[in-house]
């Protein structure tokens, strides 16, 4: 099932347009891969994946050189063009093939029960709306199929979680491509009807002031059903 080839020249027009985030973003982004030591996490994010995998909020697609040769195929939704654009072409350098397309989270263009395991990567900061997306998550994947997630969310305590919470009411999301820093993605994961597994809180930096895009969370989920979690 390959919806657009990285050969392919051709994309959707996107209702997600932030092209003055985006450039920012590609920007910051490749340089906290050492910098605040993400390319650690996409590391033991991806790590044991294997089948098909689909990755939602794909970005500029920093997480395909991290995918291991067990994975049979990604596919990569990425809504905003810019970054799709700069996905695609990360996709031609990725060892695994990686197909990229347009798309939203509350609604992927993709058949159901298609894949082995879903992706989420600092990506339900900035949905429109959590519970669809997830409940998209739940259609693709098989029964029993593996959510990886890493995001960033609530946390440093009272008066972190009050400066969070003012941000997203006032400036971020604007300024940020509709991130929001106050959600909590492991108990929208279980409200969602996901078994959680193993998950641990993550800070970014490990070390040196703590911000409030700072607290994050990696860990694994499951989509309830057979076959029995690995």
């Amino acid at each position: 099932m390959r919806l657009l080839s990285t050969g392919s020249g051709t994309v959707a027009q996107s209702p997600v347009h932030h092209p003055i985030f985006a450039r920012c973003y590609a920007r910051v982004s490749v340089g906290a891969e050492t910098r605040l030591g993400l390319a650690g996490v996409r590391e033991r994010l991806l790590a044991g994946l294997s089948g098909r995998v689909i990755e939602i909020g794909a970005g500029n697609g920093l997480n395909f050189g991290h995918y291991p040769g067990t994975v049979a195929e990604v596919v990569a939704i990425e809504p905003e063009p810019l970054l799709r654009k700069l996905a695609l072409e990360s996709a031609l350098r990725a060892e695994v093939p990686v197909d990229v397309a347009p798309g939203v989270a509350e609604a992927l263009p993709v058949k159901s029960e298609a894949f082995d395991a879903a992706v989420l990567s600092l990506v339900l900061c900035s949905v429109r709306d959590v519970a669809r997306a997830l409940g998209e998550v739940r259609r693709v994947l098989k029964p029993g199929g593996e959510v990886r997630f890493f995001e960033h969310g609530r946390g440093g305590g009272r008066v972190m979680t009050l400066t969070q919470r003012t941000l997203d009411r006032t400036l971020w999301p604007a300024l940020s491509g509709g991130c929001h820093l106050a959600r909590e993605p492991v108990e929208a994961l279980r409200a969602a009807g996901f078994e959680l597994g193993p998950y641990r809180r993550v800070l970014l930096p490990e070390k040196g002031p703590k911000l409030p895009t700072s607290y994050g969370v990696l860990g694994t989920a499951w989509r309830p059903g057979e076959p029995a979690r690995r």
